[in-house]
């Protein structure tokens, strides 16, 4: 079975747990780094570039963002330079299908000048003084002037990335939410999500077994949609032998904020969601005006994490989602004593491979400690379903919930514009940035949206607490 869906992801992946494996082995030399470059390009296979030593410089590239990137960038999507340099240039170009026709419109309608022609009759476009307008595109009776984007320009709905000089794509980190999409659409990889693999094995192996101090993973219950070849309890089994002492589950922080926004939407009138924190950027960045209308709790990752440490002082928690901007997340001053690192599905396959543990083999573990309303928040809709039952169960007198659900920035854009016009007949705006919900997160091993809902909705069913009030109340039983 297919673990990742592109050969981007495997790469990734190899690389990772490489890594990973000489981490554990307490090989960290840059001697050893060389070694890996040249067991993951191998003399006697193609150049996945032009030739097998940019191939190993990028796989070094690669390595350093394994390690934790560019430690002077804070941004935890980042840019491999050398393996940027594939794409044409983005914006309008002329294509094969110009004919060299004499009507030459589209050099009438360009009032810059930007477009001259050939001894042949074939129009170019000289960019330093094109300014992307467009209209001698929509003038040309043949469609030969194309406007190109570079697939992480058209995958990021921020505006986020655009050339360097250099010609490699750039992030703009005040615009950047951290989602991680163009991070799954570069089909080079040059865009990456720096990781912690390196500290997590480290911090495993300083707590010696937990005798020093607690080593805690909470995870994401998007994870029941991933792993398709083995269990979820056979996924939980792994992470302890990972070294963790004990696994819980996010969604009983998503009980925990469910009932939490309820009470705080009763007593506010009005609320945007805070629990994806590129949706909440998106806010902060697009519609400042909105910024105190943003639910003043914790996500469920941050909720649970300060659950855990609230009961244990010394204790280390690692987060493992589908989630990129979680890592941008963990850095804010609300958070950060809750949450010491974050791992994706996809880092979490390279730390099970790189101990050589086999999923299909283990027992299963059972989790059982979130309401079905916690574990379905890794769909689109599931958050505002968890809040819709936890108003019925704080049953306030006269309160009508009536909230809008929102997938994409192309679907949250015109509900933030009209609650920003105090038009939005709404109360209560759950935002996803990606599509599908958590389900959707760039840190997936694989994204089938609706099946993947299937799947999350099918988990949230075996949950065995009857109701959000009883998962929040048994929590205490946990630790």
């Amino acid at each position: 079975m297919r673990i990742f869906d592109t050969n981007v992801q495997q790469l990734k992946y190899t690389i990772l747990m490489e890594v990973a494996y000489q981490t554990w082995l307490g090989n960290e030399s840059f001697s050893v780094f060389n070694e890996i470059a040249e067991e993951v390009v191998k003399k006697d296979q193609p150049p996945m570039s032009c030739c097998i030593y940019k191939d190993r410089a990028i796989v070094a590239e690669r390595i350093k963002m394994a390690l934790g990137g560019d430690k002077k960038n804070p941004n935890v999507i980042q840019v491999i330079d050398i393996a940027c340099d594939e794409c044409p240039e983005a914006g309008h170009t002329v294509t094969d299908l110009c004919r060299g026709c004499i009507a030459h419109r589209c050099k009438d309608v360009c009032r810059l000048n930007a477009i001259t022609f050939d001894e042949e009759g074939q129009a170019h476009i000289d960019k330093s003084k094109c300014v992307e307008c467009g209209k001698c595109a929509k003038v040309c009776p043949y469609a030969a002037i194309a406007n190109f984007k570079r697939p992480c320009e058209r995958a990021c709905k921020f505006d986020a990335i655009k050339m360097a000089e250099g010609g490699e794509a750039e992030i703009d980190n005040e615009k950047c939410v951290a989602c991680g999409a163009c991070v799954y659409h570069c089909p080079f990889g040059a865009t990456v999500d720096v990781s912690s693999i390196v500290d997590v094995i480290h911090t495993i192996k300083d707590s010696e077994n937990n005798s020093k101090y607690n080593v805690y993973a909470v995870v994401a219950p998007a994870i029941a949609s991933q792993f398709a070849y083995a269990e979820l309890g056979q996924v939980i089994t792994a992470i302890k032998e990972l070294g963790f002492c004990k696994v819980h589950e996010a969604a009983l922080g998503a009980d925990m904020v469910a009932l939490s926004e309820a009470q705080e939407l009763v007593e506010k009138g009005f609320l945007t969601s805070s629990c994806c924190p590129a949706f909440v950027k998106y806010i902060k960045t697009k519609f400042p005006e909105l910024e105190e209308h943003i639910s003043h709790n914790l996500s469920p990752m941050a909720a649970m994490g300060k659950f855990i440490k609230e009961h244990d002082k010394t204790a280390k928690v690692v987060f493992i989602g589908p989630c990129t901007s979680k890592k941008m997340e963990i850095k804010q001053d609300s958070v950060k004593d809750y949450i010491d690192y974050v791992l994706t599905f996809e880092e979490l396959q390279a730390l099970i491979d790189s101990k050589d543990i086999i999923l299909e083999d283990l027992e299963s573990s059972a989790l059982d400690e979130a309401s079905y309303y916690g574990r379905i928040f890794a769909r689109v809709g599931g958050l505002t379903d968890a809040v819709t039952e936890a108003v019925k169960e704080l049953a306030p007198e006269g309160f009508d919930f009536n909230p809008i659900v929102c997938e994409g920035v192309e679907k949250c854009k015109p509900a933030l514009m009209r609650a920003k016009k105090g038009v939005l007949p709404n109360n209560f705006i759950e935002g996803m940035i990606c599509s599908g919900g958590c389900v959707g997160g760039a840190g997936c091993l694989t994204h089938d949206g609706e099946s993947h809902k299937k799947e999350v909705e099918a988990y949230g069913k075996e949950s065995g607490k009857a109701s959000i009030k009883e998962a929040v109340e048994s929590a205490e039983n946990i630790l």
